[in-house]
């Protein structure tokens, strides 16, 4: 069976967009490279941030038409990240509501990739 373990956003720049999430998901990136940036996470996926400008990049689409989405335990935490990601002035798409799965919100990176925060489906 094959695990995916690999999440790639295109951008226009690695260095601005692992500055982002640097202060998004308080860790360090463990690669910033010019055309390249990625980020390791505890339970196996990485994060990386492949620069559009670089040699032999090759996308036939456009637009963001996918969600990186971070399950929290608890409502209160969907609430603080929404208020603190508020005060880091990150771009909020969907504010605070309730959906069908439960209380969620939207923010969007510096290229538009849409990043949910919501809790696990009961």
């Amino acid at each position: 069976m094959l695990t995916p373990n690999l999440l790639l956003f295109y951008v226009k720049s690695p260095e601005t967009s692992a500055q982002f999430y640097q202060t998004l998901f308080d860790c360090k990136p463990s690669a910033v490279l010019p055309t390249y940036a990625a980020f390791d996470f505890e339970n196996g996926l990485s994060l990386g941030l492949w620069s559009e400008e670089a040699r032999n990049f090759v996308s036939g689409g456009n637009g963001h038409r996918s969600e990186l989405s971070l399950m929290v335990p608890e409502d209160n935490e969907v609430i603080r990240l929404y208020e603190q990601w508020q005060q880091l002035n990150v771009t909020i798409e969907q504010p605070l509501h309730e959906a069908v799965f439960g209380l969620t919100f939207v923010a969007l990176d510096p290229d538009g990739h849409r990043i949910r925060v919501c809790t696990p489906d009961d």
